[in-house]
């Protein structure tokens, strides 16, 4: 005769499914305690907050959030109120969970266990990245028009005053050969730095292949430590199963090398100076690019984090933007570049700075061999 379950088996099946459901939410959830302390969390919220279940359940909220963070008060009134509140727009970041974390906040009682409430955090940061991205491909695209108007319209005028100035040099006195000499330098570098900007108008379909991201990184590292960065420690920390990304190498291998220049040099001669390559696969990113039906999705993540000063504020939100710069000689096209390259592969970069700790994030779409040469 076939047994019947129990009803305490029953629950605790019940009970295990409930525990698996919240742990399959891509949003963390935690459940706090009458003195707040984290009585439980799932999977996504151990990953938010960047600590074990264990660790968790060893403090209270407030050691999690910002002071005075607005989350604390929306518990206090769900527990007065009894009814469920939610909150948008929330900067749950600090330096413990690396800076701005932009979050919508959902707060309710639980019924069960009174004085205890759940917390819901949907994260808006992505969101808002998505947003400045389409932001930094306009700028792009206005640089690419700026760039096809200046190479017809500067260029050539520039090598009449050039030629002009070296005729000139040849019946100057040794004082005025110096000037001759001051306008020939500058009309070269002004049409070196056209040429610079030319970059930005070649619109020729990109060649792209399935590309081993650890070997493009490994190849950068190796220029960089042989070079640029050679006083500069580097670590990597990177995820073996990672699939290939759908690009050309020769760009990645420019955008990398160019991040890791930036890095160097916001480090300069720090003695303690490190760059951290990271790679790893984090599903749930989709993005619309350009001549895509549908979203696309962007899983790869590749970063570049330095231990450097970090780029100040007001900069932040133009940092992508053509000719911003901290550097006292710099052009502030290398970051516009590099932008524009990430964009042309349907991916996005950003960037979350504090000091010693900035980090430069590109996420990009995998390559997936058998649907052939397509983005995932």
């Amino acid at each position: 005769m076939k047994s019947v379950p129990s009803q305490r088996t029953g629950q605790r099946a019940g009970s295990a499914t409930a525990e698996a459901v919240v742990n399959a939410l891509p949003h963390p959830v935690i459940t706090v305690a009458e003195d707040d302390r984290l009585v439980d969390a799932n999977v996504a919220a151990e990953a938010f907050f960047e600590a074990s279940l264990a660790v968790l359940t060893r403090h209270r909220l407030q050691e999690f959030v910002p002071f005075g963070s607005p989350i604390l008060s929306l518990v206090e009134q769900v527990r007065t109120r009894g009814a469920a509140v939610n909150e948008y727009r929330v900067d749950l970041g600090t330096p413990r969970n690396g800076g701005e974390r932009i979050v919508d906040i959902h707060v309710a009682p639980l019924s069960e266990a009174p004085g205890h409430v759940v917390i819901m955090l949907q994260e808006r940061t992505i969101a808002d990245k998505m947003d400045r991205q389409l932001t930094h491909r306009g700028a792009a695209r206005s640089v690419t028009a700026l760039a096809s108007m200046l190479a017809h319209e500067i260029k050539n005028p520039l090598s009449g005053i050039r030629g002009a100035a070296q005729l000139l040099e040849l019946s100057a006195s040794d004082d005025d050969r110096s000037l001759t000499r001051l306008i020939t330098d500058e009309a070269d570098r002004i049409v070196k730095l056209v040429d610079r900007m030319e970059v930005f108008s070649d619109e020729r379909p990109i060649e792209r292949e399935p590309v081993n991201i650890h070997a493009v990184l490994e190849h950068v590292r190796t220029l960089a430590s042989t070079g640029f960065a050679r006083n500069i420690r580097f670590v990597e920390e990177y995820d073996p199963s990672l699939p290939p990304v759908l690009a050309n190498r020769d760009q990645l291998v420019q955008v990398f090398l160019n991040l890791v220049k930036n890095a160097a040099e916001a480090i300069g001669d720090a003695p303690d100076g490190e760059i951290h390559l990271t790679t790893a696969f984090r599903p749930g990113v989709r993005l619309m690019v350009p001549g895509a039906p549908a979203r696309v999705s962007l899983p790869l993540e590749f970063c570049v984090r330095d231990n450097g000063p970090g780029v100040p504020e007001d900069l932040m939100p133009h940092l992508f933007d053509p000719f911003v710069t901290t550097k006292p000689t710099g052009t502030g096209l290398g970051l516009a570049l590099v932008a524009k390259i990430v964009g042309d592969h349907g991916g996005i970069i950003e960037c979350d700075s504090q000091p010693r700790r900035t980090t430069f994030r590109v996420l990009m779409p995998m390559y997936r061999a058998s649907r052939g040469n397509e983005k995932s």
